[in-house]
């Protein structure tokens, strides 16, 4: 394992525990073995090392959705959605809990919030990433020709954020039933209002 993998685990492992405005530098370095000179070496500071944990370490959203064009006509949209929607609610169950303690810390708020505008990076862009592969299979006739595909693309991914809120936030009784059966619960509604009139 390379020094950076063991940083950015340990950035992982120290994030998920304290949340990201109580997490330092200095613990992840000794959670890594490393000095905090060393971990310097690899990341210019924490949002950076956020920006490595949530490509790198948390279940793969960004990766489901750049894969969406190449999904296009293929299998069913409900397939596509619910295979989207299982990887959305498990993102933002990791990433609410650790993001979170942001809002409680304004100057990193609006630090995280710079850098984010500067690499043209966020989790707002997911939206618009499933928008156009919704507008994509609008165009194929697999979505009605009057629906809202970035309203539709909200409804999805706000749902999923929203169940993750939940269990972090009240925990896990309050969301009812498995992951997988609300992703097929969700899609299903949400395709009573995409799928094409008959």
């Amino acid at each position: 394992m390379t020094t950076r993998d063991r940083i950015v685990d340990a950035a992982a492992a120290v994030m998920r525990e304290r949340g990201l405005a109580r997490a330092t530098t200095k613990e992840i370095a000794r959670a890594a073995g490393l000095s905090e000179a060393a971990l310097y070496k690899h990341f210019p500071g924490k949002a950076a090392l956020l920006e490595s944990v949530v490509q790198e370490r948390l279940p793969q959203l960004v990766g489901v959705l750049r894969q969406l064009p190449e999904r296009v006509g293929q299998a069913t949209v409900a397939a596509n959605l619910e295979g989207l929607a299982s990887v959305a609610v498990a993102f933002y169950r990791e990433l609410v809990p650790m993001a979170g303690s942001l809002f409680a810390e304004p100057d990193l708020l609006a630090r995280h919030q710079g850098m984010l505008r500067e690499r043209g990076i966020g989790p707002h862009l997911a939206i618009g990433a499933l928008a156009a592969y919704l507008e994509a299979e609008q165009r194929q006739g697999r979505i009605d020709a009057q629906a809202d595909p970035r309203a539709g693309a909200a409804l999805l991914l706000g749902g999923c954020m929203q169940r993750a809120f939940f269990a972090a936030f009240v925990g896990p009784h309050s969301v009812e039933g498995d992951d997988a059966g609300f992703a097929r619960r969700l899609v299903a509604d949400l395709m009573g209002g995409l799928a094409p009139a008959r």
